[in-house]
């Protein structure tokens, strides 16, 4: 799951949404008082972005008459102490977390998390199919999706255009342009895996292209082997990329920020990353970018899909209407327009952007998000959010070791599916 600042602060947005109500893992209840919300999120990246959530809270406040009070934690405090702060008597009444089995689903296993089967029929939430799915967990649902985000391939298409280089559709493709613009003395890919959840992004959108959704959901039903040629041909051609020079000197000891800079620069011509970056485009590129999905072995690829942190209720809060009524102002045409307009994320339903002062770029992406998740193609998926720990333990560690060389992809491919037998 990536962590950028933008993840946050979307985030942090659903997380005010929702207030907390509960059903009840015991009957002490959650929260902040008579008539007021508690609302845990991640911590945000700094005090603006935290008036921006309080202003549109407000919105929230005066037509419900119900207070927010937000508190923040660190991500991996969050991680740590959210159970026991979930069955505390000031725990909070709403928070905002992880969709998928090993964030929300381990939540709503132990029985911390409120069920909003019901809420969805009563209040007509509209979420595409595929996001409702990463939020129902024994067939209930527990949360109102997060942002989406969809992983893929930026390139710099003014360097493209005077190099005479198209969009690479396919993985030959791609070797031609990295060679080109090589030769240029242009860095191909801008990247960096010193934090490594970046590395599972690049075996999520290699893998998601070359076996589509229904091989990928195979590989999470464990139908077929992480250790299947397919997981092993991906991470290949990541080695082989390395090995060339296509993604710079020493990846692995490269951070985030550093890996952006690169793009933002001109040093480098592509940078395979997720949508979250459209927000980074808009404000430190001075030149055109665009956006593809990875490309697959022997044709088009598609984008990589997950969901950020979305907002989902405690199970003992003392106020599950006054959450409930928080979820449906975020899970609203109005607030998904607020966030296309001032986060500019993607939210998990369809969104009119007529009359929007939106990015062009994220215009595209939300029409093409649109498109493939009511039915007119398909997604893959992010592989971390959809994994427990262990297995993305195994992943991090393993892209590293194939970026310097201490393990071969078979070996990682290996450890991979070892892993997911725990």
């Amino acid at each position: 799951m990536r962590i950028s600042p933008k993840v946050l602060l979307g985030s942090a947005v659903c997380l005010l949404v929702t207030a907390c109500t509960g059903q009840s893992a015991s009957d002490d209840g959650g929260g902040g008082g008579e008539n007021t919300l508690v609302y845990l999120i991640e911590q945000l990246e700094d005090a603006e972005s935290l008036s921006r959530l309080e202003d549109h809270l407000a919105d929230f406040t005066e037509s419900s008459g119900i207070e927010v009070e937000v508190q923040q934690l660190d991500v991996d405090t969050m991680r740590t102490v959210l159970q026991t702060r979930l069955r505390s008597e000031e725990g909070p009444d709403v928070i905002s977390f992880g969709s998928g089995p090993a964030f929300a689903g381990a939540l709503a296993e132990a029985g911390l998390l409120y069920d909003l089967t019901d809420a969805y029929e009563e209040n007509g939430w509209e979420v595409y199919d595929f996001a409702k799915e990463r939020v129902t967990y024994g067939g209930r649902v527990y949360g109102i999706p997060g942002e989406m985000e969809t992983v893929g391939l930026f390139y710099n298409a003014d360097v493209f255009a005077d190099l005479g280089i198209d969009p690479p559709r396919t993985l030959d493709d791609l070797r031609a342009v990295c060679r080109t613009l090589t030769e240029a003395g242009v860095v191909p890919m801008a990247f960096g895996d010193q934090d490594a959840w970046p590395g599972s992004h690049l075996l999520s959108m290699a893998l998601s292209s070359a076996v589509g959704a229904d091989g990928m959901e195979a590989l999470f039903a464990g139908e077929r082997s992480w250790d299947s040629p397919e997981v092993v041909d991906a991470l290949t051609f990541w080695q082989e990329a390395n090995a060339n020079g296509w993604l710079g000197e020493s990846p692995v000891s490269v951070d985030y920020d550093t890996m952006t800079a690169q793009y933002l620069s001109g040093e480098a011509a592509m940078i395979p990353t997720g949508s979250w970056f459209i927000n980074d485009l808009a404000v430190g590129a001075d030149f055109e970018s665009g956006y593809v999905p990875f490309p697959a072995p022997g044709g088009e690829g598609v984008f990589a899909a997950g969901l950020g942190s979305g907002p989902m209720i405690a199970a003992n809060t003392d106020d599950p209407e006054g959450a409930v009524a928080l979820l449906d102002f975020f899970a609203s045409e109005e607030h998904g327009q607020w966030s296309v307009e001032n986060l500019q994320t993607i939210p998990p339903r369809p969104i009119d952007t007529e009359g929007l002062d939106v990015d062009p770029l994220l215009a595209q992406v939300l029409e093409d998000v649109s498109a493939l998740s009511e039915g007119g193609g398909q997604l893959g998926y992010n592989i971390d959010v959809l994994m427990p720990e262990a297995f993305n333990e195994a992943m991090f560690d393993g892209v590293q070791a194939v970026l310097t060389g201490q393990s071969t992809p078979a070996e990682v491919a290996a450890a991979m599916q070892a892993a997911s037998q725990q």
